[in-house]
């Protein structure tokens, strides 16, 4: 089976390309490396042993992705490219709104033209705004999102929704992303924003380093059991490979089904400052500031219905979010 991942040499993506080759796919990747970098691809040929197409393109140029169905007989999409900066998307809104959904939308356009009916998604937790209550299900109400970045995934979920509406035979598959960590255990592949990080372990580790002077934990009197938020942390293997679940669950399914990859268990802010220090045995300052607009206090997920439908459930632990996480950041700095 011939899958085409967009964002492939990104964080998560970098990831899903070596669990679905490691599954047997042939895999083709699709990156302008706006947030990528360029030596992800050869990274992840060590990491499998497998050659593989790239392509550095804009999946919004849609004569350059007809160039990929063209020269390949796709059997299925995994969009996991676009921007993702929470902050970002705030301040510049409409570079969020045309580069997210025009993406999506030159994608599923194309496979339209080829008769390609399998889509996985890179959506995301955000879709739910402010939950009512946790842990959130799928069925939970979706769309009050808090940030530019939100909504580009609601709007996408409803593209695709009314899409499968409109083609029986369509195949949409949406992954709600929790909290990604972590890195693969070789050291190779890890979570290395450009500029100033947005998720915590970023930070973590730069303070860790020393290239940041301390953590900033927004926050200490949320109604939780030490005052900061708690989030559901999915190590990013774990995510990776809930990805080449749903490729199989997509092609074998019609209709739009969408699912919740995290693990369930929740952890303070705190608490992974905690476990990153006895893990990795280096001391990380840290201050307490104001409460970020938006927060909420815990941020949860139900995931039993990927275990249910997918076959898949999350298996790694907080530790080998830390002690993975790491690695890859003491690789960069030898």
């Amino acid at each position: 089976m011939t899958v085409l991942l967009t964002g492939g040499a990104g964080y998560i993506g970098s990831h899903v390309a070596v669990e679905m080759i490691n599954a047997g796919f042939n895999v083709v990747i699709a990156d302008n490396l706006s947030a990528g970098h360029k030596d992800v691809p050869e990274r992840i040929k060590t990491l499998t042993g497998v050659s593989f197409p790239f392509f550095e393109i804009d999946i919004c140029d849609k004569e350059a992705v007809r160039g990929i169905f063209d020269s390949f007989s796709v059997d299925a999409v995994v969009h996991a490219a676009g921007y993702k900066a929470v902050a970002e998307s705030v301040s510049l809104p409409l570079k969020y709104y045309r580069n997210n959904t025009d993406g999506a939308l030159t994608l599923l356009e194309v496979m339209a033209e080829r008769g390609v009916k399998a889509f996985v998604f890179s959506s995301s937790a955000t879709v739910y705004g402010i939950p009512d209550t946790v842990p959130i299900k799928e069925t939970a109400h979706t769309g009050d999102c808090l940030n530019a970045y939100g909504r580009t995934k609601y709007i996408i979920e409803k593209i695709l929704e009314d899409l499968c509406r409109s083609d029986p035979l369509f195949s949409a598959v949406p992954l709600r992303y929790f909290n990604p960590v972590g890195a693969h255990r070789s050291g190779l592949l890890g979570d290395d924003p450009i500029g100033v990080p947005n998720n915590l372990m970023p930070y973590i580790l730069r303070v860790a380093a020393g290239r940041l002077p301390e953590l900033n934990i927004f926050g200490n009197d949320y109604p939780t059991k030490d005052g900061t938020c708690i989030r559901d942390y999915i190590h990013v293997v774990d995510l990776a490979k809930g990805h080449t679940a749903a490729v199989d669950y997509a092609v074998k399914h019609s209709g739009y089904e969408v699912f919740n990859l995290g693990t369930g268990i929740g952890y303070s802010v705190l608490d992974m400052v905690r476990v990153f220090e006895k893990v990795t045995g280096r001391p990380l300052p840290y201050k307490f500031a104001p409460r970020r607009e938006g927060d909420s206090a815990e941020y949860l997920a139900d995931p039993s219905k990927a275990e249910k439908n997918l076959g898949w459930r999350a298996v790694l632990t907080i530790e080998d979010m830390c002690f993975d996480a790491q690695r890859y950041e003491g690789g960069k700095e030898q």
